[in-house]
């Protein structure tokens, strides 16, 4: 949530030359905005903070009486709305220049700097690890700069400065993962928060509790080791959308009809998930379409189920299935806060829809390649690629078709959440992945990293 932070303040000041900061984030905003990781301090012109720039970049700022003590950023970007990024910051101020700042993002150090302002020798870091009020999520001395992401595993080690291989290391795929035997001592004001789960308890031994402040923590199913899909905010050039909630709510624009996809897609297997139509900012009539895609819009007006490879369960005046610019009658129509289920058979090239739990066209997401009540898809790696089947596999999307009027979408793609509402009372899922308001039908699993490699 984007008012969301907590916050501490120690009883007394540990080490202030030497200190770990290592935690898990995924960057859900892409709002080209500040955000706060962590900061602490006294007013606007002395205070210590780590933040993300408008550029999507990560920066330490440790401002002393209006003048930068420290301005260091790495001469990267963190912009992969999909992406579960480890950042370990390590501080000691003992060590020679180059080294005083150790900074890694998923196990590799960082060597190149945009900027490279570090604190002088042996000197104190400021406002950090000193008895004035410390938050995660804000900058705490002017109560802005919220962070709209996810955090997981959040360290402080108070007294050593440790590297990215304490806290993460690779699996036998090369893929950087969280270390879940970490042996480090944690020191004074030392904690261990946000560990499998949204649990602000200090998991380090110190009890160094901290206390959600403002707004509402949500646990979320997605996770470094498990990667559910949301909407994509890098993938709607076109669209005029605005993203909210971990990118799982999405808002059309007023002026466009292109489809917003989801980040992760599939060739093969076989997914469920749900999206709630949460109504729409004007008009008489829905407009409303639900479905897959495996096509980059090409323009502002390419709604989704305009191409060969879309599919679109669709509202107007009735209810349809649109596919190539073609509407077929399908299933009963549905409206503001109907939660619709997606099943697809990417094994038997069928997709399926149900409405508030209600599988529509006496449909069977079960029947396999006899396909009941299906609609019959094709092969999206196998397709010709022509013009408008760029992509090789399926994404869900969603849009709204209706000049001046905006759609609003909650999706669930397992987090067991639409926006900032849990399910009511979760359903059946055989995979154990994820959690879906309605019975996830045998076969099926949620569309997320784990998901896709059963």
């Amino acid at each position: 949530m984007a008012n969301t932070y907590l916050t501490r303040t120690p009883s007394s000041a540990g080490n202030q030359k030497i200190f770990t900061l290592s935690f898990w984030w995924k960057n859900n905003s892409q709002q080209n905005s500040d955000k706060c990781f962590f900061s602490s301090g006294l007013n606007s012109s002395n205070y210590f903070m780590i933040r993300t720039t408008g550029n999507e970049e990560i920066q330490i700022l440790n401002i002393d009486n209006g003048s930068q003590a420290i301005n260091y950023k790495p001469n990267r970007y963190y912009r992969d709305a999909n992406a579960w990024y480890h950042i370990v910051i390590a501080i000691d101020t003992t060590q020679g220049s180059g080294d005083r700042i150790k900074w890694y993002t998923n196990g590799v150090r960082e060597t190149s700097f945009s900027s490279s302002t570090e604190p002088s020798s042996n000197a104190n870091v400021l406002y950090v690890n000193d008895t004035t009020a410390h938050a995660i999520g804000r900058k705490n001395v002017t109560s802005d700069k919220y962070m709209e992401g996810t955090l997981s595993h959040y360290h402080f080690i108070d007294g050593t400065q440790y590297a990215a291989s304490d806290f993460g290391e690779t699996d036998a795929n090369g893929v950087w993962k969280i270390k879940t035997d970490v042996s480090v001592t944690y020191g004074t004001n030392g904690f261990f928060i946000l560990k499998d789960g949204n649990s602000v308890t200090d998991q380090s031994g110190n009890s160094n509790n901290f206390t959600v402040a403002g707004g509402t923590l949500t646990n979320t199913e997605d996770s470094p080791s498990n990667v559910f899909a949301t909407f994509n905010p890098l993938a709607g050039y076109y669209n005029g959308s605005t993203f909210s909630n971990g990118n799982n709510t999405v808002v059309t624009g007023t002026t466009q009809y292109s489809y917003d996809r989801a980040t992760l897609g599939a060739s093969s297997g076989k997914y469920y998930w749900e999206i709630q139509y949460a109504g729409r900012s004007g008009g008489s009539i829905p407009y409303s379409l639900i479905g897959i895609s495996s096509t980059q819009p090409k323009n502002t007006t390419d709604f989704l189920g305009k191409y060969s490879y879309d599919w679109a369960y669709y509202v107007t005046s009735s209810s349809k299935i649109m596919n190539a610019s073609t509407e077929t009658s399908y299933g009963t129509s549905y409206g503001d806060n109907d939660i619709i289920g997606v099943a697809m058979d990417l094994d038997n090239y069928k997709l399926y829809f149900s409405k508030n739990g209600t599988w529509q066209n006496s449909g069977d997401p079960t029947s396999g390649s006899t396909g009941t009540g299906a609609i019959s898809i094709v092969n999206p790696s196998t397709a010709s690629y022509g013009i408008d089947t760029p992509l090789g596999a399926y994404f869900p999307a969603v849009s709204f078709y209706d000049g001046g009027v905006s759609g609003t979408y909650k999706a669930n793609f397992g987090n067991g959440y639409f926006g900032t509402t849990a399910v009511s009372s979760a359903g059946t899922n055989a995979s154990g992945i994820g959690i879906f308001e309605y019975d996830v039908p045998t076969g099926f699993t949620a569309l997320s990293t784990k998901g896709l490699n059963l």
